[in-house]
Order: structure tokens, then C-alpha cells, then sequence
């Protein structure tokens, strides 16, 4: 049985007057965990028992970033399906894309993570070491600027 999580790619909105084009407003939040090799990552986490995928994907943000579901606004059009195996079992993991409401939030980390950063889309992909990261990194920005 493959392991199953969920989490949210969150993105902010710079001010315009912070950027010279649109597309390097935008901002991505990945966490680094406490754990392991310290990747960066978007929060998620395992699914637990009478819970839905996207309730999994607040809940796990709600605990490892501090954020509320009422901070964030969830962008339709996208969630994404990634594969892979983790000491030698599957795992899949869904990601939907949230916007934080106001871009000064505070972020609270869990004791699962010892460091965030906000990043650009390039930041982003050199966090991300996993390629299929990187990836989702790259099409969830496109999808974003194609609705500019």
C-alpha cells in the first residue's frame, strides 16, 4: 500500500513597488525539516484516519507553518500528483496552490522544521533538490503568470 500525503504550495505577492515585473512578485514558502537530510520542502504531511486529501493539506500547513485555512486563498484550477519511493516504498504525494491573504503573515514552525525561507522561483528550485520538486515549482509558477 503506498504511503499517501498532502500538502499546499504557498505563494505570496510581493508589493509591485519590490519588483520590476510581475512575475518576480511572487514568492513560494518551503520549510526545512529538523529531520533526515534537512530538505526543503512545502508543508505536508500523512493522511490521517475519517480525513479528506485537502483537509490533510490545511491541517499539515495549519501545524507546520502556522497558517490558517482563513489566511489563505486556495487557486482553482490546480492540484498536482507526485510519485515516488521512499526507502523503497511508494508514496504519493497531492499538492494543491494556496495564496497567503496578507504577505507580512507570521510563519510558526513545528518542531519538525528548523528553518523557511520565502523564495523566488529560481531560489526555489535550488532549495528544492528533487527534481519532480523543481518541476512542480516551475509549471505552478507558469500556471500562475498565465493568469496575469
Amino acid at each position: 500500500m503506498a504511503v499517501r500525503a498532502c500538502g499546499l504550495i504557498i505563494y505570496r505577492r510581493l508589493q509591485p513597488a519590490a519588483c520590476s515585473k510581475v512575475t518576480d512578485c511572487i514568492e513560494y514558502l518551503l520549510l526545512q525539516t529538523s529531520y533526515g537530510t534537512h530538505h526543503w520542502t512545502p508543508p505536508k504531511g500523512h493522511v490521517d484516519p475519517g480525513e479528506d486529501d485537502l483537509q490533510t493539506a490545511f491541517r499539515e500547513t495549519q501545524e507546520e507553518a502556522g497558517l490558517q485555512a482563513s489566511q489563505l486563498t486556495l487557486i482553482e484550477g490546480y492540484k498536482k500528483e507526485l510519485h515516488y519511493p521512499v526507502h523503497g516504498k511508494p508514496k504519493t504525494v497531492v499538492y494543491w496552490l494556496a495564496e497567503l491573504k496578507d504577505c507580512n503573515t507570521e510563519i510558526k514552525l513545528s518542531e519538525e522544521h528548523q528553518a523557511f525561507q520565502w523564495l523566488k522561483l529560481e531560489d526555489a528550485c535550488k532549495f528544492a533538490e528533487y527534481e519532480d520538486m523543481q518541476a512542480v515549482l516551475k509549471e505552478v509558477h507558469q500556471f500562475l503568470c498565465s493568469r496575469e
